[in-house]
């Protein structure tokens, strides 16, 4: 790419001085309705969205390549972009360009990257999107992950690689920020969503100053992290870069949490790819043992189903506590009534993420005005249901926020535009100055009948007219024969052949006002926005607690729901080695075969602790096997499991195989696939 020179016009002078501050990234910069990419990043854009590639000028005597979308529709192209592994930096025109000499003064706002979205049309609702960093340390690995589009912020230390890996495979990130010497394994470093950093920034001392001023604290002792030192150097470059391509403080990031291997059930990056949680072996969602249990209402819920599902503990007491509120909310069907009312809370998660980066839209905030109408409700059907379970630890946050909830119902019209720009967003009423603007610029032409009636019977001159052109503005009019009857206060403004023109005090007023009423309602309304979001976070802890309660509701009702439908039963999770089954289900192929499905025992003790299982292919082996591994995982999720009964003693590691071509669901062996 050229240089800046004096042989560039100003704007594309402007535009190179931006982009080399960026040159790994694509640049939307901003002209007007479009966004515009010149030289390499038009080519590349062209190419990637397959949109036109023009010239505009010349550059060093060449003409300069470009493409553009419009900035109505940009986040279509945006998600396409990074989908594809790419990252794009917004250059908006924050000057007026009214008042410019020269260019229109930009900056960079954001920068849009795989691993950072927030944008709800960029995501993907019902799974998380993680942005992670992995440290090498002497004796084993740091990592740390954050879900940017909810505030989530962990970290976790592994001894080997081995382990690091699967935790990779487990968390599937969006977008892995990694030293620029590591070497990976060829499915990861082939991955485009790798983002090599300089060896200099995984630095403890600077992770450490960079996560303090974050939390806004002098040191780490508080989230039981400070002894991490690998994780924290892996905590630190992530927030450095999620600060820096957003270029906010993330004031919604508000602690990390410290992740023990030991508090769960490790299952390996092998192991985890053959029982095919959340992802099937042909890489979708379908036909997974997630797909069985989500009817989550809403998107929060089943993410967090996700984890719960890729991550079953060993922790006894939360395991117990989780099935004691799935039995609670199936007694006489207790979840359906809060099931019903959920379906009307929303993404709150994800919204508040983005009221805290003050990019929450209008509909966000609609949402989240229904949300808080529904809290009532729910407080008090929690209220009917029995203490001494995971319950109880929900109904806390699951509270009204009276005050909140009556300033958005009366601030927020029923069904607000997509954006706030072009006005309609606050209702009338809610704010005098707001509706006297929008009275002025809305009933001008009234204003001026009664104000053309009034002077006509002040004057006594029936010819009055009160008008407006867009060069002397707003006038009364007398034709030249009544002229010298105009009163004292008409101040003449325009002489015409047969009329003179004329402006009174009270019309220069109410020019002054309605000219710019228009701008100044848009102003007024913005300004409101803005206040609103201000009282949002000025709670925003709370109410992130609040979404998190909701979202583990949800996934307990699920539970329950799933429980009843499909005749599940609560396992017993004992302190002696061994797992017994009665009756076991293999819980998605149930579901998703054509064929009756005919249960089968287990019985594993400390004097029979190993099954040998032989039989002809297609004989069912391979269900056998990963159906009781999957029986473990959900007892320790916290779920019901689909068996007639079922004892699961201290389970620490899931390993299970698969044959190369198995295709369970479809009930077909790899015997079977290859053969046909």
């Amino acid at each position: 790419m050229s240089q800046a020179s004096p042989a560039h016009t100003p704007m594309m002078a402007q535009y190179l001085n931006i982009k080399r501050e960026h040159p790994e990234v694509l640049l939307f910069y901003r002209m007007g309705d479009f966004y515009e990419l010149f030289f390499d990043d038009a080519k590349r854009a062209a190419a990637l969205l397959d949109i036109t590639l023009t010239q505009r000028g010349q550059s060093g005597g060449k003409p300069i390549p470009m493409a553009g979308v419009p900035y109505h529709s940009a986040e279509g192209y945006l998600a396409r972009l990074v989908a594809g592994g790419e990252s794009v930096a917004i250059c908006e025109q924050i000057g007026d360009p009214a008042t410019s000499k020269g260019p229109v003064e930009r900056q960079v706002v954001r920068i849009v990257t795989p691993g950072t979205l927030h944008d709800e049309a960029l995501l993907d609702a019902r799974r998380d999107n993680v942005l992670v960093a992995v440290a090498p340390g002497k004796a084993g690995w740091g990592l740390a992950w954050l879900e940017l589009s909810s505030g989530r912020f962990n970290v976790l230390e592994v001894e080997s690689e081995a382990e690091m890996l699967a935790e990779l495979t487990r968390l599937s990130p969006a977008e892995l920020l990694v030293p620029e010497s590591l070497t990976l394994p060829d499915a990861w470093s082939q991955k485009r969503s790798l983002r090599r950093q300089g060896e200099w920034l995984f630095d403890l001392e600077s992770a450490t100053r960079s996560l303090c001023d974050q939390f806004e604290v002098s040191d780490l002792r508080g989230f039981g992290c400070a002894h991490l030192s690998t994780a924290l150097i892996a905590a630190g470059v992530l927030i450095d870069y999620a600060r820096d391509t957003q270029r906010s403080r993330l004031p919604h990031v508000t602690a990390i949490s410290v992740e023990n291997r030991d508090d769960a059930v490790v299952i390996d990056a092998a192991s985890r790819r053959n029982l095919e949680i959340d992802i099937n072996l042909g890489g979708t969602d379908d036909n997974t043992l997630a797909s069985v249990l989500d009817t989550c209402t809403t998107a929060m819920g089943s993410r967090l189903l996700k984890r719960w599902l890729n991550r079953p503990l060993r922790q006894r007491e939360i395991v117990e506590g989780r099935q004691a509120g799935v039995a609670l909310l199936s007694i006489d069907a207790n979840y359906m009534s809060l099931r019903d009312t959920l379906s009307d809370v929303g993404d709150v998660e994800r919204i508040l993420a983005r009221v805290a980066l003050y990019s929450a839209r209008p509909r966000d905030l609609a949402r989240l005005r229904d949300a808080l109408a529904t809290l009532p409700t729910l407080e008090a059907l929690l209220t009917d249901i029995d203490s001494g379970s995971a319950l109880d630890s929900l109904k806390p946050h699951i509270r009204p926020y009276p005050e909140l909830a009556d300033t958005l119902a009366r601030a927020l019209v029923d069904n607000p535009p997509v954006v706030i720009r072009d006005g309609g967003v606050i209702a009338d009423g809610f704010d005098a100055e707001l509706d006297e603007h929008r009275g002025m610029a809305e009933n001008a032409g009234d204003y001026l009948v009664q104000l053309e009636l009034r002077e006509r019977e002040r004057t006594g001159l029936a010819n009055l007219k009160v008008g407006y052109n867009r060069v002397h503005g707003y006038f009364i009019e007398l034709p030249r024969a009544q002229a010298q009857h105009a009163p004292a206060d008409y101040i003449r403004r325009q002489t015409l052949k047969n009329a003179e023109r004329f402006i009174i005090p009270e019309l220069k007023e109410f020019e002054d006002k309605a000219l710019s009423a228009k701008s100044r309602a848009l102003t007024r309304e913005k300004w409101l926005y803005d206040q609103l979001l201000a009282e949002l976070n000025a709670q925003l802890h709370e109410l992130q607690n609040t979404s998190r309660a909701l979202a583990e509701l949800d996934v307990l009702c699920a539970f329950a729901e799933r429980a009843g439908a499909l005749n599940w039963v609560r396992p017993q999770l004992v302190e002696a080695t061994g797992i017994t089954i009665t009756a076991g289900r293999h819980p998605v192929v149930e579901q998703v075969s054509d064929k009756p499905f005919v249960p089968n025992d287990v019985l594993l003790t400390p004097q029979q602790h190993m099954l040998i299982i032989t039989g002809p292919n297609m004989g069912g082996k391979s269900t056998y096997m990963r159906q009781t591994a999957l029986i473990a995982l959900l007892a320790h999720s916290g779920s019901f499991v689909p068996a007639d009964a079922a004892e699961i003693g201290p389970v620490d590691r899931i390993f299970t195989r698969i044959g190369s071509s198995d295709d369970l669901a479809g009930g077909r062996s790899t015997f079977m696939v290859e053969m046909t």
